[in-house]
């Protein structure tokens, strides 16, 4: 009961900032389950899982309210679907003992790009189209072998290259649906061929899942609140720094620093 409660409070505050910003709720989730020393395939297993539920409401709210661009969703979603399953597939072909360290790396990185990006202002430029394509295959690749990382480097990618800041949250949210979906599928299947060694494991991270499932709901309808209370730029430092620090936790147990 006690792991439910902690992850549905990670769950409730992944998903304020993830509402608030159209990013992060895959790599908080992510890096507090590998900082409770969950291996980067059955952390990036439980939190698509947990996001089947989230996307889907986000999906909904942002298709209510107009804020897809169809011509970009059809641009990018077929290309992170891919990504998504590649990511999925190489996650799974290694023990987490190998995975882990490469996993914690990018999360550090992400967490770092998001700080640094809270000091600087998104420049304003035309959106080439060429940059969508290989957006959505990076973004699902590192989104799925990270456990996230889909808004962090599709939104602020799109965003950078001169996007509109509605319709670049609104369909890169609903394109997230389907691209969690495929890579959820990807993972089952990974299990139901044995091609998964490890995953006999994952039975132990359902408390996991469902804390951050019910947090996640919960937390879904004040993301416009959060958008009206606190800055981009102090969103972006504060989750910056959990994650950063999340990361270092765990690269100094990687390390023998401390104890596991």
């Amino acid at each position: 009961m006690q792991e439910f409660l902690l992850f549905a409070a990670v769950g409730f505050l992944a998903q304020a900032v993830d509402g608030a910003l159209g990013m992060a709720y895959g790599v908080i989730s992510s890096t507090t389950l590998l900082a409770f020393g969950v291996s980067p395939a059955h952390a990036s297993a439980a939190v698509h899982a947990a996001e089947l539920f989230t996307t889907a409401a986000s999906g909904t709210s942002h298709l209510y309210h107009r804020n897809i661009d169809w011509r970009l969703f059809w641009r990018l979603m077929p290309f992170g679907v891919l990504g998504g399953i590649l990511g999925a597939f190489v996650l799974t072909s290694f023990a987490g003992s190998v995975m882990k360290p490469y996993v914690t790396a990018y999360l550090a990185l992400v967490g770092a790009y998001l700080l640094i990006r809270s000091f600087r202002r998104v420049p304003s430029n035309p959106m080439p189209a060429a940059v969508v394509a290989p957006l959505g295959l990076a973004g699902g690749f590192l989104d799925a072998a990270g456990g996230g990382g889909w808004g962090p480097v599709v939104t602020t990618g799109l965003l950078g290259f001169g996007g509109t800041p509605r319709y670049v949250i609104g369909t890169v949210n609903a394109s997230e649906f389907l691209i969690t979906l495929s890579v959820s599928l990807t993972f089952l299947f990974a299990i139901l061929t044995g091609h998964w060694e490890e995953a006999g494991e994952i039975t132990q991270n359902l408390a996991a899942v469902g804390g951050l499932v019910l947090g996640g709901l919960l937390a879904a309808p004040l993301a416009g609140l959060m958008v009206r209370t606190l800055k981009e730029r102090t969103l972006l430092r504060l989750v910056g720094c959990l994650i950063v620090l999340l990361a270092g936790w765990q690269t100094a147990q990687l390390m023998g620093w401390v104890s596991s």
